[in-house]
């Protein structure tokens, strides 16, 4: 399991009604429609990626992994948001997405 940020756990503390309610959305998301949840994760991925969130784009590499996907089926989600978001973007999400890979690769926590 993934240390959670302490950023994450203090809002939880501090906010326990909506932490659950926001959770039960994104249970509700994720449950709902046909997509397994592999591919729901890399959709979520180029989200995130097309958000400039590197804390989003973190997380759901490590999420992506867990899930079943390989490193190079990330490494394409990040390259194929070039033409859309431009390079110095692509660039800087594909930078955080080494972050967790080569941590998980030398099997630290990234």
């Amino acid at each position: 399991m993934h240390k959670v940020p302490g950023t994450f756990k203090r809002f939880l503390e501090t906010y326990p009604e909506v932490a659950r309610a926001y959770e039960q959305l994104g249970k509700a998301t994720q449950d709902w429609g046909p997509l397994d949840k592999r591919t729901r994760e890399l959709v979520k991925l180029g989200i995130a990626v097309g958000n400039r969130h590197e804390g989003a784009v973190h997380s759901h590499v490590r999420r992506a992994l867990d899930a079943g996907a390989t490193p190079e089926e990330i490494r394409h989600v990040i390259l194929l948001s070039m033409t859309t978001i431009g390079f110095p973007n692509m660039m800087a999400a594909l930078t955080w997405a080494e972050d967790v890979l080569n941590a998980d690769e030398a099997g630290t926590e990234g």
